[in-house]
């Protein structure tokens, strides 16, 4: 029988993930902040030097999202919002 994953454990993987990134993101002035977990799906705020950056999208699905599923494999995507 499979142990259902509640939406607190979910929201504690992601912010893990998140906390494993921060170091990284912090280097270059930038910092990402969870906004929410709904649906499968995570919504984040980047800040600093990430907010408008060029590279953010790639930062996103290459980083962040690869990031957030290793750690909470349910979550779908991750989204960037304003």
């Amino acid at each position: 029988m499979n142990k259902q994953i509640t939406h607190e454990e979910t929201v504690t993987k992601v912010m893990h993930a998140l906390e494993s990134i921060r170091p990284f993101l912090n280097k270059d002035g930038g910092d990402i902040e969870l906004i929410d977990v709904k649906d499968h799906i995570v919504l984040v705020k980047l800040h600093g030097n990430c907010n408008g950056c060029p590279m953010s999208f790639s930062t996103m699905k290459l980083g962040v999202e690869n990031t957030v599923k290793q750690f909470a494999p349910e979550i779908l995507e991750v989204l960037a919002v304003e």
